[in-house]
């Protein structure tokens, strides 16, 4: 079966599934936003905004929970993004590589979300001037990173999770970083450990 996203409006730049295929965060050539879709109709889940300007980015990670969405880019900064998308029912959300494959929702209104909401306790900031979505450019309404944490620009980075709110961060330098990062309150993340595995040497 086949299914067709249209996903953004110029090039695809990165993008990652989850470990069961049912979700897809992709993110363009221009590397403003990343998009969450469900691949089993297509539909958009979640829009998160890294920036406003353009950017490349390196690498997607979706934490096994699906509570969590972590991206770096040349930037010199990681984002991580808490996600409004869950699995149904206890079970699927304690198991979530049981059998029977679990249903996804999704909620796109600000009225109800409790219903449907991710057990997260973190939410993404949105700016003060959001109430006049439709009015103001898009960005003003957009859901920007609940934590960040600031690399050196000229190094590409990839990320992944770690355990207990913990986000291991790669670089091709050789450099190593374990962060973690407040689930209530977000912000800055934490350096936890950093390791440097290549080092330049002179020899004469």
């Amino acid at each position: 079966m086949k299914k067709f996203i249209n996903a953004h409006d110029s090039q695809l730049a990165c993008f990652t599934l989850t470990m069961d295929g049912l979700l897809l965060a992709t993110a363009s050539l221009k590397g403003t936003l990343i998009r969450i879709f469900n691949t089993m109709d297509g539909s958009l889940l979640q829009e998160v905004r890294r920036g406003v300007d353009r950017a490349e980015i390196n690498s997607i990670a979706l934490s096994p929970d699906v509570q969590w969405l972590a991206a770096s880019s040349d930037k010199g900064t990681v984002h991580i993004f808490s996600l409004r998308v869950r699995v149904s029912g206890e079970d699927s959300l304690t198991h979530p590589n049981a059998a029977q494959g679990p249903a996804l929702f999704h909620q796109n209104s600000s009225t109800s979300l409790d219903p449907l909401i991710s057990p997260n306790t973190g939410a993404n900031p949105n700016s003060s001037l959001s109430f006049m979505r439709g009015i103001l450019p898009k960005y003003f309404s957009s859901e920007w990173s609940f934590s960040q944490f600031h690399l050196p620009e000229k190094t590409h980075f990839i990320v992944a999770f770690g355990f207990q709110n913990s986000v291991i961060i790669v670089g091709m330098d050789g450099s190593f970083y374990r962060c973690s990062f407040d689930t209530i309150h977000g912000g800055e993340m934490l350096q936890q450990e950093y390791v440097r595995f290549l080092r330049c040497e002179t020899r004469i």
